[in-house]
């Protein structure tokens, strides 16, 4: 099983025949992606080589959706387009919007990802990696390469750490990773995710990766005390992050004693959530979680 992302997705890639766009759709189809399309409307009715395989481009999303039964998009376009990007294909019904994008102006991230809950179109990011289900498909820029399917979903701010935890708990598996993404406003949330996780029979332990600034891990915490029975590990960035500076992601400063990473650890950890000082030892309190569990 996986959230959000199965080996049926049919993927639109919409700035395919961009530069980043082209490198990272041949990446999600050697991890097995089905990518039905690129959305180009300066290059409809061409088709692009992609080693062995032709995806042809579509003018419009809704174009491609009739054409191949495509039910996800991943955007990669500039960031004065992806607003249009995303209300394109909101309005056009994809289910699932992947915005890779990064430096979108905070006040088009409201707007792109109101519209698109209003029409019933998740959106993930922007600013975010993109999710992997292994072995099955590949939204985003995710590295297919360093990790099997398995047990543990794995949610993260964090593109980098995500792909690092994946790798140190790569004997074991994952059934879904998702990068939602490190803005101050992003379409997906932790809880979206400990939610989808939860109902997921194949996902028997939970990580959760955080970094300062906001509330979200706090906001978390209270939602897995009252709804989430699967263990959960946690990791938080930005222990040694200086006061007021912006660290990395935009949405990653602390003001205060606001959205300090002892005080999302303490939040975690007082709802039963093991909390690690580093990568490391998070996937070691992962490995003794489900040791405890067999």
């Amino acid at each position: 099983m996986a959230i959000y992302l199965t080996k049926e997705s049919k993927v639109l890639v919409q700035g395919m025949t961009g530069g980043e766009g082209m490198k990272h759709t041949r990446r999600m189809l050697a991890a097995g992606t089905n990518v039905v399309g690129g959305v180009n409307p300066r290059k409809a009715g061409r088709t692009v080589d992609f080693d062995d395989r032709a995806v042809p481009v579509f003018g419009t999303v809704a174009d491609g959706m009739r054409a191949t039964g495509a039910d996800v998009t991943v955007v990669f376009v500039p960031p004065a387009f992806t607003k249009a990007a995303v209300i394109e294909a909101a309005d056009a019904g994809v289910q699932l919007a992947v915005v890779i994008t990064e430096g979108i102006p905070v006040h088009d991230s409201v707007a792109l990802t109101s519209y698109a809950k209003a029409r019933g179109t998740r959106v993930i990011g922007p600013n975010c990696p993109g999710l992997i289900t292994p072995g099955q498909a590949n939204a985003g820029i995710i590295p297919a390469d360093i990790t099997k399917p398995g047990r543990i979903g794995l949610v993260s701010k964090s593109g980098t750490l995500t792909y690092q935890l994946m790798y140190e708990l790569r004997d074991i598996g994952f059934s879904t990773c998702v990068g939602i993404g490190g803005d101050p406003v992003v379409g997906t949330t932790h809880i979206d995710c400990l939610a989808a996780f939860q109902d997921d029979p194949d996902t028997e332990l939970i990580v959760l990766i955080g970094e300062i600034g906001g509330d979200a891990e706090e906001r978390a915490a209270a939602y897995i005390r009252d709804h989430v029975t699967k263990p959960v590990v946690g990791y938080i960035a930005g222990f040694t992050a200086p006061e007021g500076k912006t660290m990395g992601h935009a949405g990653a400063i602390v003001s205060g004693s606001s959205g300090t990473a002892a005080a999302k650890q303490e939040a975690l950890e007082a709802v039963g959530v093991g909390v690690g000082n580093t990568p490391t030892e998070t996937a070691r309190l992962v490995l003794e979680c489900l040791a405890a569990k067999a």
